[in-house]
């Protein structure tokens, strides 16, 4: 990776045309390493600040432990809507002791009973409202995360085969003036199980039970509630929150 590595300080902010060719040169190599040679390769070549987001779902042990193992107290930033499931906090609690996390909690400036008081349930009112919502809960959040700790670059646990709207999902990407890296972009659900069984770590406590796409307890479904799996999310408005289509 030394040639891909060559190509990264040459790349600056307005320099469309030298980022892609260092993006597709690195994807391809990215491609012949590991899960943990790529979290490696990137502590060491790409710009700091290094975090890594997480929203503590279903299989979130799997990046904060990959993480974590080779940069201890690297920042893991949580956007807290303030409609998790209570086991998703417990689940956050039991993370952060067992991996030793340095979790950064970021949230809306306005709490979510203000903001009821004010807009109502916009989860509740159409596509147009719960993009709002999101919007102001979760993206913003995650916005000021990103520029208040002076990110450089962004590890986040995407993977393609979680739904179609990540099939296409990079190893390595540009997003929002940062490098983003998404480790575990070709891992499937066998990978994952593998993964988390010999590294004893756990699953959401909600998986057992059928949730595979864990996110607020409103707009959360089971694999029991739907019949479309389109449908465990957002009602099957959408799949995406807007966090990781920050630009």
């Amino acid at each position: 990776m030394a040639a891909c590595a060559s190509l990264i300080p040459c790349v600056t902010h307005d320099d469309d045309a030298s980022r892609q060719f260092a993006l597709d040169h690195c994807n391809a190599m990215f491609k012949k390493l590991s899960a943990q040679e790529r979290v490696r390769w990137s502590l060491e070549n790409l710009p700091g600040q290094h975090v890594v987001s997480s929203s503590f779902g279903a299989q979130a042990a799997v990046s904060l432990h990959l993480l974590s193992q080779q940069q201890p107290n690297i920042p893991v930033v949580l956007i807290d809507t303030g409609y998790l499931f209570a086991e998703t906090y417990r689940f956050i609690d039991q993370l952060t002791e067992k991996l030793d996390l340095n979790v950064q909690v970021f949230r809306a400036d306005v709490s979510p009973h203000w903001q009821e008081a004010r807009y109502g349930e916009r989860w509740n009112m159409g596509p147009e409202a719960l993009e709002e919502y999101n919007q102001q809960v979760k993206v913003e959040p995650m916005k000021r995360a990103l520029d208040e700790l002076g990110v450089g670059t962004w590890f986040a646990g995407l993977r393609r085969s979680q739904a179609p709207s990540r099939q296409n999902t990079p190893f390595l990407e540009w997003s929002s003036e940062r490098w983003k890296v998404h480790p575990i972009a070709d891992w499937s659900d066998r990978d994952v199980h593998r993964y988390l069984t010999q590294n004893d770590l756990p699953y959401h406590p909600l998986w057992e039970h059928g949730y595979i796409s864990i996110g607020d307890y409103h707009t959360t479904r089971s694999i029991h509630e739907v019949s479309e799996q389109d449908q465990l999310r957002f009602f099957g408005i959408k799949r995406e929150c807007g966090i990781h289509d920050i630009r």
